[in-house]
C-alpha cells in the first residue's frame, strides 16, 4: 500500500515525501486503516519495523482533524506517547518533529536526565499538543501540577512489555488514570509480543481494539552475519580487543547485561587507547546524547551499552555488534544483533559464550528457530592469552 492510498492531508503527505516514505510497512498498511478511523488499536511488532510512523500518522491525522478545545490552558496536552526509555522517547521525537515540518503543532518530549527547567518552558510556551514521555518524568510533572492529561484525546502505550520488564507498569496505570475515560479517547498500544500481562493491560484501558500482528520474516535479519565463539571468561577482554582492533571493524557497538560491567569494560578499553563511549542507564542524560553524537560522526569508534540504553537507537554504518554477555532475554538478542546490517548494508554479530552464560542459548536458539554454530576463534584473534 502506497502512502498515498490513505487519504491523509496535504501538510503531512508532504512531509512522507521529504522524508522519501512512499510505501507503508506490514504494521503501517494493517494498522492505520483502523487508527485513522478512530479505533483503538493493539499492534504487535518488532523494534524497526515502522510502528512508530504507524502511531504517529494516525495520532497527528487525529488532532489536524478535530478541532481544538476552545479553553485550553497551559501543560493540557491533546495527545501523549509513553515510551520505556529516554533514547526511544527522543528518537519518536526526532520523527515527529519531521511530521510536523508543515504544521504548526507543538511538540514537547519529557524525560529524565534532561535540565527539568528547560522542559518546564519548552513546556509552558505555548499550548502543548503532543507530550512524548516515560513515566516517570511525566508523573513527575503531573504531580506538581505542569501537565494535566484531562484533555488527552490519543495516548499511546509504545513497547508495552518493554514497560513490563523495567517494573513502569504501575507508573502507566497512573498516567492512565489521569487521562478522560477509555471511551473518550483513542489508545493505542505497541509491543513485541502479547503475553497475558500485556493481554490484560489491553483489555484494561481499550475499547474493542482492532488487532494488529506482524511476525517478522526472520528473526533475525539476513543482512547480519551471526559468529559464537566459546571461549573462557578470563579470554574475553584480550579477544574483545584483538577484534576490534581488526582492519574491517569500522564501528562497534559492545553489549553487556549490567551496568557495573559496562562501566568497567568501557574503562578497560579506554586506558588501552580505543575511543569508546559508554551508555547505560546511570549516565545523564546530556551526556548520553553527546556520546551518541560522537558516535555517530565516527568520533568514537566503539560503543559499550546496556540493552535499556541501546535499545530504539538507530544509527547507520554500525559494522559489528559484540555480544560480550548473552543476554537474559532471547529478544535482546535480536534486538542487539540489529544494530548492525541497516539500510540494506551487511553487518557482523560476534557473540562470546562462556562458561557463566551459555545456558542462555537454547532459548535465544528457539527463539532464532535455528541453531547458531559454535566454533573456536580464529588464532588472530587469541594473540597475547
Amino acid at each position: 500500500m502506497l502512502f498515498t492510498e490513505l487519504s491523509l492531508s496535504a501538510p503531512i503527505q508532504k512531509a512522507l515525501a521529504d522524508m522519501n516514505f512512499t510505501t507503508c510497512s506490514p504494521i503501517q498498511e494493517k494498522s492505520l486503516p483502523w487508527s485513522l478511523a478512530g479505533h483503538d488499536v493493539m499492534g504487535k511488532a518488532q523494534t524497526g519495523t515502522g510502528k512508530t510512523a504507524a502511531f504517529l500518522l494516525a495520532l497527528f491525522e487525529s488532532l489536524i482533524n478535530e478541532s481544538a478545545p476552545d479553553e485550553r490552558y497551559a501543560g493540557e496536552p491533546r495527545a501523549v506517547v509513553l515510551s520505556p526509555t529516554r533514547e526511544l522517547a527522543l528518537q519518536i521525537e526526532k520523527d515527529a518533529i519531521e511530521l510536523n515540518k508543515y504544521l504548526n503543532l507543538h511538540i514537547v518530549s519529557l524525560v529524565g536526565g534532561v535540565d527539568y527547567d528547560k522542559q518546564m518552558k519548552k513546556l509552558q510556551a505555548k499550548h502543548v499538543d503532543i507530550v512524548i514521555a516515560t513515566p516517570g518524568r511525566l508523573i513527575d510533572f503531573c504531580e506538581k501540577r505542569y501537565v494535566y492529561l484531562d484533555q488527552c484525546e490519543v495516548l499511546v502505550i509504545d513497547e508495552a512489555d518493554r514497560m513490563l520488564d523495567m517494573g513502569f507498569i504501575p507508573q502507566v496505570k497512573r498516567i492512565e488514570r489521569y487521562c478522560p475515560r477509555k471511551d473518550c479517547r483513542q489508545t493505542m498500544m505497541f509491543s513485541a509480543t502479547f503475553n497475558n500481562d500485556v493481554e490484560r493491560l489491553g483489555e484494561r484501558w481499550m475499547v474493542d481494539p482492532a488487532r494488529v500482528e506482524i511476525e517478522p520474516k526472520s528473526v533475525a535479519t539476513d543482512t547480519v552475519e551471526q559468529k559464537l565463539y566459546m571461549v573462557g571468561s578470563d579470554e574475553k577482554l584480550d579477544i574483545l580487543k584483538n577484534i576490534i582492533s581488526e582492519d574491517d571493524v569500522n564501528s562497534a557497538m559492545i553489549f553487556a547485561n549490567r551496568r557495573d560491567e559496562c562501566r568497567r569494560l568501557h574503562d578497560e578499553l579506554r586506558h588501552a587507547g580505543y575511543k569508546v563511549g559508554l551508555l547505560s542507564g546511570d549516565i545523564a542524560q546530556n551526556k548520553r546524547i553527546k556520546t551518541l553524537e560522537a558516535f555517530k560522526k565516527g568520533q568514537l569508534k566503539f560503543l559499550v551499552a546496556t540493552d535499556v540504553a541501546g535499545r530504539g537507537i538507530h544509527i547507520d554504518g554500525v559494522s559489528h555488534v559484540i555480544n560480550y554477555t548473552l543476554p537474559e532475554e532471547p529478544e535482546d538478542y535480536v534486538h542487539r544483533i540489529g544494530r548492525t546490517g541497516r539500510a540494506g548494508t551487511s553487518g557482523t554479530s560476534i557473540s562470546f559464550a562462556c562458561e557463566d552464560d551459555a545456558f542462555r542459548l537454547p532459548s535465544i536458539e528457539k527463539l532464532l528457530g535455528g541453531k547458531l554454530e559454535c566454533e573456536h576463534p580464529p588464532e588472530s584473534l587469541l594473540k597475547g592469552l
